[in-house]
């Protein structure tokens, strides 16, 4: 059975009309489901939180963004970074530069300085 070209036209028109239709709700169901999903974190998070009285290994290793076993090679590197960030001679803390300094001390293993200025 062939179909006029006169009667085609408007069949035609009506699938167009119909594949818009629903690619606009789908899109429309897409946007509120984007909009609907939690704020991702794009930042890498940092610890919360103070100093403790005496800083442990784990708390050395928060603070020079380590893990506990890391390598000697990659403590300096990541003291290095962190003290670049935070050196009082760029605007950084005198404090934070002593904690730092502590941090690595003790992933390095180096017995604790007691004469510590803060």
């Amino acid at each position: 059975m062939c179909v006029p070209s006169q009667q085609a036209a408007p069949l035609v028109a009506g699938l167009c009309i119909a594949a818009t239709a629903l690619a606009g709700r789908y899109g429309i169901q897409a946007w509120q489901a984007f909009k609907a999903r939690p704020p991702a974190s794009r930042l890498r998070r940092f610890y919360d939180g103070g100093f403790q009285p005496t800083m442990t290994r784990r708390e050395a290793a928060l603070i020079l963004g380590v893990r506990e076993s890391t390598a000697v090679e990659k403590i300096k590197e990541a003291h290095r970074k962190v003290m670049i960030a935070n050196h009082p001679d760029a605007g950084g803390s005198h404090y934070l530069a002593s904690k730092i300094n502590e941090a690595k001390d003790i992933m390095m293993g180096k017995p604790k300085n007691t004469g510590s200025a803060f």
